[in-house]
């Protein structure tokens, strides 16, 4: 089996060192680069599984790199990596489609586990194994990983699906912020349920035209009714 490629975006040569150490050990496939522009040439042309990209970059930033991948419509998952623990500085990432993020300096332990939480999403066989599941006009395909209303598909990014797919599977039960990141994230979050209430606002502007709604349920969470 094929090593899954990591592609480390960062210009400071001990974080990469320490990043390539603790991937390499785990069993994946490193490479690297220090600024935008090479990461969007890599991005491109390496096809890489994942890729941990650092917010202050030389010549084009990581907020700049993750937005103009995610308007190719590269789907590749994205862990922002921020100097900064500000929550602008990671919503914002979200926003621009990051997958997830992780604030400097980081435990290398944590980033090995973040990156197989984030891998782990999207190659589920309990997921191949589940039948489509259709609410209302709403129908999730959970093998290819698709998602239609009045079957016309939408376009979902992981962690969207993974949202949607818990709320869904737990239709009329309300969750809480916690919860989801239980659930959607696959480990421990605590005291970043604002990831949760970004990827809600999301969806809920993909999912405007269907019958199937996610309510607020105030105080407590969210829940999917339809």
């Amino acid at each position: 089996m094929d090593k899954q490629q990591i592609l480390v975006v960062d210009d400071e040569p001990n974080i990469v060192q320490l990043a390539r150490l603790y991937l390499e050990r785990d069993g994946y496939s490193v490479t690297s680069v220090g600024n935008g522009q090479k990461a969007l040439e890599a991005a491109r042309s390496q096809h890489p599984d994942l890729i941990v990209l650092d917010v202050m970059l030389p010549q084009v930033d990581g907020f700049e790199v993750c937005r103009r991948l995610r308007a190719e419509d590269n789907p590749v998952p994205i862990i922002m990596v921020t100097a900064r623990d500000d929550d602008i500085d990671k919503i914002l990432g979200l926003e621009l489609g990051a997958d997830d993020y992780l604030t400097k300096p980081f435990n290398p332990r944590e980033l090995v586990a973040r990156v197989k939480a984030v891998l782990r999403r999207g190659n589920s066989t309990q997921q191949m194994a589940q039948a489509p599941l259709q609410i209302s006009d709403l129908e999730i395909n959970f093998a290819g990983r698709e998602v239609r209303i009045n079957a016309e598909p939408i376009e979902l990014r992981t962690q969207e699906f993974e949202v949607l797919k818990v709320l869904a599977e737990n239709k009329g039960v309300v969750l809480s912020r916690e919860q989801l990141l239980s659930k959607a994230w696959g480990f421990d979050f605590y005291g970043q349920t604002r990831t949760v209430d970004v990827h809600i606002a999301q969806l809920r502007r993909k999912i405007a035209a269907s019958k199937v709604q996610i309510e607020t349920v105030i105080g407590i969470g969210y829940k999917l009714v339809g």
